[in-house]
Order: structure tokens, then C-alpha cells, then sequence
């Protein structure tokens, strides 16, 4: 027999799953486009739109993380995922990377 607290429990344990569900869809959807690498040149460095000037890092083969900027923050969104990479042909590697890239991006702050 199911009794009323394991019944409003569950419920609730619903609620809190489709909320975390519609809030995680808002929140992607406010964060930058990833930027995909698409070949080995070296990319030009981003440069914020707003604060102190300074000199971009230039990353050889590499790129800087995308980031929005939030009540004067620069927030970056990174994905720490498995990456394939052929390191010679055919030998093919699997590593850890974050947005679908090893070595990972730039990140770049300014204090």
C-alpha cells in the first residue's frame, strides 16, 4: 500500500526533475556557439568587447574559449568529454578533452 508521504515524495521528486530539466534549456540556450576547430591553423585570438585593454594570447594549433559576458564576468562553458585524435596515420588515440577537442581550448582572464 502506498502511503501519502511516499506518495507526495514522489512527486515532488518529479516536479524537481522536469524544473531542473527547463532550467538547464534556458541556460544552454544563453551560452555562447562552441567553436569548432576544423583544421590545425593556428585561429586569432577573441577579444572581449568590454574592459581593460590587453594582448590577446595567440594559442599555435589551438583556439580560444568562446565566453559571454554576465553582469561584467566573463563566464566560459566547457564540456569535459572522451576525444578520438589520430596522433600519426592510422594510430588513433583516445583522450580526454573538453569541446570535442584535446588539448583543450585557451582560457584567458584579466584580473
Amino acid at each position: 500500500m502506498v502511503s501519502r508521504r511516499s506518495l507526495l515524495g514522489g512527486a515532488g521528486a518529479i516536479t524537481a526533475a522536469a524544473t531542473a530539466a527547463a532550467v538547464s534549456k534556458v541556460a544552454m540556450a544563453a551560452l555562447p556557439e562552441p567553436v569548432l576547430q576544423t583544421k590545425p591553423d593556428t585561429m586569432p585570438p577573441l577579444v572581449p568587447s568590454t574592459g581593460r585593454p590587453y594582448n590577446p594570447v595567440v594559442t599555435l594549433n589551438g583556439w580560444t574559449a568562446p565566453w559571454r559576458m554576465n553582469n561584467g564576468v566573463k563566464e566560459f562553458h566547457l564540456v569535459a568529454e572522451p576525444v578520438v585524435r589520430e596522433m600519426t596515420p592510422g594510430f588513433k588515440a583516445h583522450l580526454w578533452g573538453y569541446n570535442g577537442q584535446s588539448p583543450g581550448p585557451t582560457i584567458e582572464v584579466v584580473e
